[in-house]
């Protein structure tokens, strides 16, 4: 469960204790869980809660966002070093892509208090897809022409509709 709770963005409060920007969507996100840990015979409750003073808020964020900018940097060193590597073959290099891009999505997902780190692993990640491209070098196609695909052999025609 704590596997589940961290993929949320969580911070600890205590040992059982954690908290979440009120939303719907992470309210739905600790009912999930909550409903697995009393599936698996545990108890689990969600309460709703506001710290006493501003600064124990502000605080509390900082902490978050401070995981998450943690985390990107982690992101940028790993763009930046595969960047930096140009004997990797294309479909290693992909792989690395596509998971940079994945891992990306993953920590957005759990930033609520967005940094200067998000842009910067937007830019290496960005960086890192377009370091193999061509210069001038164009996507594949993906139109049709004449009831047949671009690129296709012509018995193999796709039906237009």
């Amino acid at each position: 469960m704590w596997r589940k709770l961290q993929r949320l963005g969580v911070a600890q409060i205590s040992d059982g204790l954690v908290a979440l920007p009120a939303g719907a969507r992470t309210r739905e996100q600790l009912e999930w869980v909550s409903e697995d840990v009393i599936d698996a015979g545990g108890t689990a409750a969600i309460w709703l809660a506001r710290p006493a003073a501003r600064a124990q808020e502000d605080r509390l964020a900082q902490t978050m966002a401070a995981a998450r900018a943690a985390e990107y940097q982690g992101l940028i060193t790993a763009a930046t070093a595969a960047t930096a590597s140009p004997g990797k073959d294309p479909p290693t290099w992909a792989a690395a892509v596509r998971r940079l891009r994945n891992e990306l999505r993953a920590i957005q997902r759990r930033d609520y208090f967005p940094s200067a780190e998000r842009d910067q692993a937007h830019a290496a990640v960005r960086a890192l897809a377009a370091s193999r491209e061509l210069p001038g070098a164009q996507p594949p196609q993906r139109t049709r022409q004449a009831g047949r695909r671009v690129g296709k052999p012509a018995g193999r025609a796709a039906e237009t509709a």
